[in-house]
């Protein structure tokens, strides 16, 4: 059965790296021909949310280009099409990725081996699922665009630290959808630091962007 999707291969340059990457073409795409989705619970209204590449993810890949990385194992939290993890392979950063969307890995990978690059790491995750044996093992956690629900600042909170080392830094670009402060509330009481980032002056920010780039910081 051939697949009903389309795709729109695009190429962004940033400061010497090209990085290819292939998206969904638009956000009415849909396909779930076992059902995979719909039994994690992703409706065919979100199903596609995953596969483009929304303009706090574009901030996020854009800030990791020249983002001391200093042999830091990292994770990025709702990777979608993984362009900020693209970005850190080309640097070749320890970067793992993750997502709870059955189809994320496979456009991952597909966009890793347009870069011909290193296979990226890949874990797929739900925030809310505590029944996994999980080892504390990151000391930078990155992601962009994830509060969508009201309930998310505390499932996003509490998956990053499951999986933050006591010692940690997490960057997070708010997408502007009115929950960032809850967010800031529960990695405050996790003992983090907040501040404020400012993208560098000779990037231009994406049309749409309204959110914030966060910067939490824990010390052990």
């Amino acid at each position: 059965m051939l697949s009903s999707l389309r795709y729109r291969y695009q190429t962004t340059e940033f400061d010497g790296y090209d990085v290819h990457y292939r998206t969904l073409r638009d956000r009415q795409q849909f396909e779930d021909i076992d059902g995979e989705a719909e039994a994690l619970g992703i409706s065919s209204a979100t199903w596609p949310l995953f596969g483009v590449v929304w303009p706090a993810g574009e901030v996020l890949a854009h800030l990791m280009l020249n983002y001391d990385i200093n042999k830091r194992k990292i994770l990025e939290v709702g990777c979608g099409v993984g362009l900020a993890s693209l970005v850190l392979n080309e640097r070749l950063a320890d970067i793992t990725a993750t997502d709870n969307h059955p189809s994320a890995d496979a456009y991952l990978q597909h966009n890793v081996s347009l870069n011909n690059g290193r296979k990226i790491p890949f874990m797929r995750r739900n925030w809310d699922d505590c029944s996994l044996e999980i080892q504390a093992e990151f000391d930078l956690i990155i992601g962009s665009d994830l509060l969508y629900e009201s309930s998310h600042a505390k499932s996003l909170s509490a998956f990053i630290e499951r999986y933050a080392l006591p010692t940690c830094e997490v960057v997070m670009i708010d997408g502007g959808r009115g929950h960032g402060g809850k967010f800031n509330k529960c990695m405050s009481a996790l003992g983090y630091s907040h501040q404020q980032l400012k993208m560098a002056d000779s990037v231009t920010l994406p049309d749409g962007y309204k959110g914030k780039i966060n910067q939490f910081k824990r010390i052990s």
